[in-house]
């Protein structure tokens, strides 16, 4: 079985004043590749501190965490932009769109990272303007959008490169009924084209229609269902 994720007795502490408080304590999780899988937990259970441990965008206190068989933890953030950019596509819950450029610059971005020709990039972003029902919004802004539209550009971003693997925190959660089904679909199918899919969810859509489910309670895992 090849892994995509593999985390090892994988913790994490922030200080906060005078306290230290355990987001993560000695996680073991293992993620095959082309499984979807769903993480749940009330809020403050480690769901989003546990995604951005394995997008390298924040660190371990201890513990090991690979990604397709590559370490990334303890690796400088050079390494890790440039490994991010070409195997993982995040989707925020807060966006994290670029507020000085448009739609359409905003899902280019990624591509201009790797370094993609110019043709190559007009064709990706138009692909996935129409994937994501947002070709109409193309030359706006972000703080021209609905909370539902940047929802959806973030998730045009993330799928820029076409990495394979997608992590997700909580992408339904600003959608309504009829967007929210397009992309539990647009899940399934990263899924089913052989991509490994996380998400953090309570969208019962999302978790129904995951493989696997793991369950986070106050930075352990106490529960899996398959």
């Amino acid at each position: 079985m090849s892994l995509a994720v593999e985390l090892r007795n994988l913790s994490k502490n922030y200080q906060v004043g005078e306290e230290e408080v355990q987001a993560l304590q000695k996680i073991n999780l293992r993620v095959p590749e082309a499984e979807f899988l769903a993480i749940v937990g009330s809020s403050g259970s480690g769901k989003t501190t546990l995604l951005n441990m394995i997008a390298g965008i924040d660190r371990p206190t201890s513990g090991k965490i690979s990604v397709f068989r590559t370490r990334v933890d303890g690796k400088d953030e050079n390494f890790l932009a440039e490994f991010r950019s070409r195997t993982i596509g995040f989707v925020f819950q807060s966006y994290n769109l670029v507020s000085t450029l448009t739609v359409s610059e905003n899902i280019a971005f990624p591509m201009e990272w790797v370094r993609k020709s110019a043709e190559q990039i007009v064709e990706r972003t138009e692909d996935l303007l129409s994937m994501f029902d947002i070709q109409h919004r193309a030359n706006h802004f972000s703080a021209q959008l609905s909370g539902g539209e940047k929802q959806r550009v973030a998730f045009a971003r993330a799928l820029a490169n076409d990495p394979p693997l997608v992590l997700a925190d909580e992408p339904t959660g600003n959608l309504d009924k009829k967007n929210s089904q397009r992309i539990v679909e647009i899940l399934s199918q990263l899924r089913s084209e052989g991509r490994t899919v996380i998400v953090c969810a309570h969208d019962s859509k999302i978790v129904g229609s995951a493989d696997r489910i793991v369950y986070l309670e106050n930075g352990k895992v106490v529960n899996h269902i398959e």
